[in-house]
């Protein structure tokens, strides 16, 4: 297409030949998310996109326990389009942090991260800011839904499968198909634009920003519930973040789940990790020794 579609396709078939990285969540540390798209060699000195057809996928969890996430918002955003232009992909999508933010779930929030939004425009005399505190006002108008930043978010998927690859933050099961990837992506869009009500597949422990079950204790049970969904989605592998992996990116279930959070963020002092998948070879990339 001659513009960028927003927001993305919930599924984009691709060549086998494309370079598809993965980068896990990177919480307010704009600092970590540099140094994971120059290891993956898609952005360039002064951060522009430098990753010609590549696509970058970032799964979840831009907010929160960081200070710079608004930069972190903006800056993505920015790289998004300049990837489209050069004929590749930049995609970040929604984690459970996007999603409690717009539900107003602020317990993550560092000190600066109030200070950051603080400079949004306050409704005069809103009855739904009467009990918020003057410092807590500004995040909270900026990230309810229908608020900037989450018009923002709204402009993100929470789940995308590109070629054979299953991208979400939690994790993909069975009963999400019952629905319909597209349909939840549209329901999570319009719930944060403030026209739609918070869709269940976003809640709860079984929900797409919420499971653990490709990323903690996974056995038997789950690799089974992995490979319908695999088989529902017509894909080879699914890559999920939300749990901090040690000492870092790993698979499971015969390499049909990848584990791509690290804790990048500075929060967590993790490795320097993205995954590079290309056709049916996926392999990690790190930063050093």
């Amino acid at each position: 297409p001659d513009e960028r579609q927003v927001p993305p396709p919930t599924y984009i078939d691709v060549e086998a030949s494309r370079r598809i990285i993965a980068m896990g969540d990177v919480h307010g540390d704009i600092g970590a998310a540099r140094a994971a798209l120059r290891l993956a060699g898609v952005i360039d000195g002064q951060d522009n996109w430098f990753g010609g057809e590549d696509y970058v996928v970032q799964v979840g969890d831009q907010l929160d326990r960081g200070n710079d996430e608004k930069a972190i918002l903006q800056w993505f955003a920015q790289l998004a389009q300049q990837a489209f232009d050069a004929g590749g992909g930049f995609f970040a999508l929604n984690g459970n942090h996007e999603t409690m933010n717009v539900s107003l779930d602020f317990r993550y929030v560092t000190a600066g991260g109030w200070i950051d939004f603080g400079d949004t425009p306050i409704p005069a005399n809103d009855p739904d800011l009467a009990d918020v505190p003057d410092s807590h006002r500004g995040r909270t108008v900026a990230f309810r839904p229908g608020g900037p930043f989450a018009r923002q978010l709204a402009k993100q998927n929470t789940v995308m499968v590109i070629g054979k690859n299953v991208f979400v933050h939690g994790g993909v099961l069975p009963a999400h198909f019952g629905q319909g990837l597209r349909r939840i992506n549209a329901d999570v869009s319009a719930w944060m634009l403030g026209e739609g009500p918070k869709p269940y597949a976003i809640s709860g422990e079984d929900s797409l920003v919420w499971s653990r079950h490709f990323s903690s204790d996974t056995g038997a049970e789950e690799c089974a519930l992995l490979e319908q969904s695999l088989e529902l989605a017509g894909a080879d592998r699914m890559i999920v973040a939300h749990t901090v992996q040690s000492p870092g990116i790993n698979s499971v279930c015969g390499d049909r789940v990848w584990r791509v959070d690290v804790g990048l963020a500075t929060y967590y002092g993790g490795p320097t990790q993205v995954l590079e998948i290309i056709g049916d070879t996926a392999r990690v990339l790190s930063a050093g020794p």
